[in-house]
């Protein structure tokens, strides 16, 4: 969790390499500023010009301009995904700014930026908008570009004289993806492999077309779509069928109720429960810190007990880990009065009152904000610009020893992930790093992590991931409480090329952690103040999921937040992260403690 109570300045995402679109682009820009700013005033801030023109390399540069008399800063750059002409946006397609924020822009003073045009896989042939604000430290809009561009055939993919689209076979649901499959011929009557087709579809809305011809539809009905390229043109009809889920819900079955600390993380071993307490709170019995992880006896779920409490030298527990074998876990400090923080490992010979065996901070007085515990290795999230990973060897757990470290060369580290050999890195706004810490596949192991791939999503700040081997899906969060975030999927099947498909959003809140039922295909989602939230993620997955009718339920145990921070009372619903075990969905609420939902579906 990265909560803005008090906003540092972000760390700029690295700037992207020129892009070959194989194109030809032309972008509009309108500047327009906000009505409403807080300071300075409504017209002090705005871009400098009304329209631009793109590149052959699809950038272009600008300039932000303060024409009052007062500094603002932080300034940062907020871009929405590239959306197609029917409105449906491009899974990683992105307009992006470089630098992505200013740390301040004096008063009269005016700052370069550049525009670059990150395409994706998802942009074929036609038109598509975006739009990027610049906001203050406090969230608010200083001024607005509503961009807008197109793109024409790439001299590689000819017209055609005349071609045929073969409706898809069989029945299709909404969110179903299916391929539209074109038989082209050229003026000679040759078959052309792969012909330049632009794509449209009847409705606003109703669905995506990609690049290479894949279908995915956001409504039910009759949808029209239209192929045209040369002077062909051919509309087909598809019938789509409604997916059948929603609507369903969790049912509150039990509760450890805290209330005198903020809860952080949770983790989950056969009878026991433990969960991590988040930096500070104010009660009858005065401040409170997140010095302290309380483990539960989960036995009754409808009635969890709490067993015991590991108090250390932290503000903030944010993670806490159990190994397989259920033997140790580990905990993470952050902001310690003795500045050393590091981890503590725990010996769970009890596991209903886990005693610490060592405390480690060799090197990692920055802090530890997450971890992995993999057999005889822990992954090490440290903090700040520069710091990444360390890999920590607790072969023996009295005596730890540091034998690996990675950063991925811009940004902060904000989470591990490790499965199958691979972990697969959080980086922010350097995206997400896949690395082979024993899977092979690069000779990688966990005392010689080696890169093997990595990608950065729409929007940037990667929070978190949870890898599917099965499918080769990744789902990452992006934890952004201006834009918000939202969920972005990764199709990792290539481990060395990862790409963003698809995507999922609710309004008003970010995400933050997630947990996958593998066997039914269901992805569960803590969204802080808008609860926890159901996914159907099974099949092809493209697009925009939350247009799909794939939203099964959502969980809401206390009041809704739909806007801004949801710490607060305890019936303030604040979802931190959910974990399945035995049949029910266990949650940590940074507000209230520990939940327990029944998913009834």
């Amino acid at each position: 969790m990265t909560m803005p109570t008090s906003r540092p300045p972000c760390p700029t995402r690295p700037g992207l390499a020129h892009t070959t679109l194989g194109a030809l682009l032309a972008l509009v820009v309108v500047a327009g500023c906000s009505d409403s700013p807080s300071a300075p005033g409504p017209d002090d801030i705005e871009f400098s010009v009304s329209q631009i023109t793109l590149d052959g390399l699809g950038e272009a540069t600008l300039v932000l301009r303060n024409r009052g008399a007062a500094p603002v800063g932080p300034v940062e750059f907020i871009s929405t995904p590239v959306r197609a002409g029917s409105g449906s946006g491009i899974p990683g397609a992105e307009i992006r700014v470089t630098p992505d924020q200013l740390p301040t822009l004096p008063g009269g003073t005016d700052r370069e930026v550049t525009l670059r045009l990150h395409p994706g896989d998802g942009l074929g042939v036609g038109r598509y908008t975006s739009t990027i604000e610049a906001r203050g430290g406090s969230g608010e809009r200083l001024a607005t570009l509503e961009v807008d561009f197109r793109l024409a055939c790439p001299s590689d993919r000819p017209p055609a004289a005349s071609f045929e689209i073969r409706p898809p076979v069989g029945d299709i649901r909404r969110g179903d993806v299916v391929a539209l499959e074109v038989d082209a011929l050229d003026s000679d009557g040759n078959a052309i492999a792969e012909p330049c087709v632009t794509w449209t579809i009847g409705g606003s809305g109703q669905g995506l077309v990609t690049s290479d011809a894949r279908f995915v539809a956001y409504s039910t009905g009759t949808i029209e779509i239209a192929g045209e390229s040369g002077d062909a043109r051919q509309t087909i009809t598809l019938e789509i069928a409604p997916r059948g889920v929603g609507g369903e819900q969790f049912t509150l079955v039990g509760e450890g109720r805290l209330t005198e600390q903020h809860t952080s993380d949770l983790w989950l071993w056969e009878d026991i429960a433990y969960t991590g307490t988040w930096g500070q709170r104010s009660g009858p019995e005065g401040l409170r810190f997140g010095n302290s992880l309380h483990a539960w006896d989960i036995s009754d779920p409808e009635a969890p007990v709490r067993t015991h409490t590991v108090q250390v030298d932290a503000r903030t527990v944010n993670d806490v880990k159990i190994r397989d074998d259920g033997q140790i876990a580990v905990m993470t400090h952050e902001n310690s009065n003795d500045g050393l923080n590091g981890i503590t490992l725990l010996d769970l010979t009890d596991p209903t009152r886990p005693e610490p065996i060592t405390r480690f901070t060799d090197g990692l007085q920055a802090g530890i904000h997450n971890v992995w515990i993999e057999g005889d290795h822990v992954y090490l999230v440290v903090n700040g610009t520069g710091n990444g990973l360390r890999v920590l060897d607790i072969s023996v757990p009295a005596d730890p020893q540091v034998v690996a470290s990675f950063y991925g060369g811009s940004s902060f580290l904000h989470d591990v992930y490790v499965r199958d050999g691979l972990a697969f890195l959080s980086h922010w706004d350097a995206g997400l790093i896949i690395l082979d810490v024993g899977h092979g596949m690069a000779g990688g192991a966990p005392d010689n992590p080696v890169e093997v791939g990595r990608t950065t999503t729409t929007g940037g700040r990667t929070h978190n991931a949870w890898y599917w081997p099965e499918t080769g899906y990744v789902f990452v969060g992006e934890e952004n409480f201006a834009r918000p975030g939202i969920m972005h999927v990764i199709d990792a099947r290539d481990l060395t090329n990862p790409k963003e498909v698809a995507t999922f959003e609710v309004p008003g809140q970010t995400p933050h952690n997630f947990w996958l039922d593998e066997d039914r295909g269901i992805l569960y989602l803590a969204w802080y103040g808008q609860g926890l939230r159901a996914l159907d993620v099974t099949g092809e997955l493209l697009g925009a999921l939350d247009r799909q009718g794939r939203e099964i339920a959502e969980g809401m145990y206390g009041d809704r937040r739909t806007s801004g921070l949801c710490t607060g009372a305890p019936t303030v619903t604040c979802t931190w992260a959910p974990q399945l075990h035995r049949g029910l969905v266990f949650v940590s609420d940074l507000n209230s403690g520990l939940r327990v939902l029944r998913p009834e579906f």
